[in-house]
């Protein structure tokens, strides 16, 4: 989800501000991985793909130890993960062509967010052929418990789940995999749901004193969220969501989301990875079939959100009824540190203490370098 101090609308999904640092740690024994903004934890293990985000591929020939070499990848031997630079990742989709225009990527597109017709072809192309494998594949498991089991129940979505910062493009990410997904042949009916419509109602956050912490766990109706998905793997014919409006910055009263039992369900939000807490057994990730989280140095993520609020400062603060409209009136430089002190007090705090934490339970990893443009893959291996 990327709810945050702002509303906007947008094609799909406006894009608002609010919501750092962080890395991800490992006890002993544990997997430790390769953290954007500390480019001194990532060479620790062998066959990790180390450095920076936005460390570039086709750099110096001193690479540190486990870097493949510009136009390969690196299984790791002894890590559970496959990690891919952005060439050896971009031909592994030469062969599928591309169902997609640029006016078509325009009208899923965030604002700020840069992504072009190259893009889509060099890193979400081969991401939606892994995807349409996953799913394939899981037909094929289905069909096999079936005759097993000697069943006739239809077989239930395929759930995808994609998480990551405020200002990372997780938003356009979703958008366009429910664009690129639909047009395989094998899975017409792809629908996305957001976190943002399981928040608590700006009066229910107001009541528990949580509204300065909107997008942090315990700002969610999580037994509504966790109640949605298992009834979407569950099979029902029809499960309905709340629907959330970034223009008024608030849950719409008396309005639901309709899915009917789809090929593929996205769920795309800031804490959709979150492990389950001591006092619950499941948490919605128990039911995520594959999951992508979106990744940036901290220094960039926080850059890209303060310009994104300097361009709603300019658009959809405008609106009359945006929630956010007093944010108008500012002139750049009063913009410009409302924009740091909220990603130091909301966004920050958030991403390093229940953002990141999750990176590692992802099945695959993207991470983008200082310009938007994705550098790096890491595949969890199967």
């Amino acid at each position: 989800m990327s709810t945050g101090q702002d509303g906007q609308r947008s094609p799909a999904r406006p894009p608002d501000p609010a919501r750092v640092p962080g890395t991800s740690a490992a006890g002993d024994g544990a997997v430790s991985e390769p953290d954007p903004d500390h480019s001194e934890d990532a060479v620790t293990l062998p066959g990790i793909l180390p450095g920076p985000a936005g460390s570039n591929p086709d750099g110096p020939d001193d690479l540190p130890p486990g870097v493949a070499r510009p136009g390969h990848h690196r299984t790791g031997g002894h890590s559970p993960f496959v990690d891919f630079d952005r060439s050896s990742w971009a031909r592994l989709g030469e062969t599928s062509p591309l169902p997609l225009t640029a006016a078509e990527l325009e009208r899923v597109r965030s604002l700020g967010d840069h992504i072009d017709l190259d893009e889509v072809r060099h890193v979400y192309l081969p991401l939606s052929r892994l995807l349409n494998l996953h799913v394939q594949e899981g037909g094929r498991l289905y069909r096999a418990y079936r005759t097993f089991l000697g069943g006739t129940a239809a077989r239930t979505p395929f759930v995808i789940g994609i998480a990551g910062s405020v200002s990372a493009g997780k938003s356009t990410t979703a958008r366009l995999l429910r664009l690129l997904l639909a047009r395989w042949p094998q899975h017409p009916r792809v629908e996305l749901v957001t976190t943002d419509g399981f928040l608590y109602p700006n009066a229910e956050l107001k009541r528990r004193g949580l509204m300065e912490r909107k997008g942090f766990p315990e700002s969610y109706d999580r037994r509504a969220l966790l109640r949605f998905v298992t009834e979407i793997k569950a099979g029902r014919a029809e499960v309905t969501a709340p629907v959330y409006s970034h223009l008024v910055y608030d849950i719409v009263p008396d309005e639901r989301l309709v899915v009917r039992r789809p090929d593929i369900l996205l769920i795309e939000g800031l804490n959709v990875l979150q492990p389950a807490t001591p006092r619950t057994a499941l948490t919605v990730s128990d039911f995520i079939d594959f999951s992508v989280y979106v990744d940036a140095a901290t220094v960039d993520l926080r850059r890209w959100y303060v310009e994104r609020f300097l361009r709603l400062r300019e658009t959809a603060f405008r609106d009359p009824q945006s929630y956010f409209r007093r944010y108008a009136e500012l002139d750049h430089d009063e913009a410009v540190r409302h924009a740091e002190r909220i990603w130091a007090t909301i966004n920050g705090p958030n991403l390093a203490e229940n953002i990141r934490p999750t990176r590692s339970r992802a099945s695959l990893v993207l991470t983008k370098g200082p310009h938007h443009d994705v550098t790096r893959v890491r595949l969890r291996k199967v």
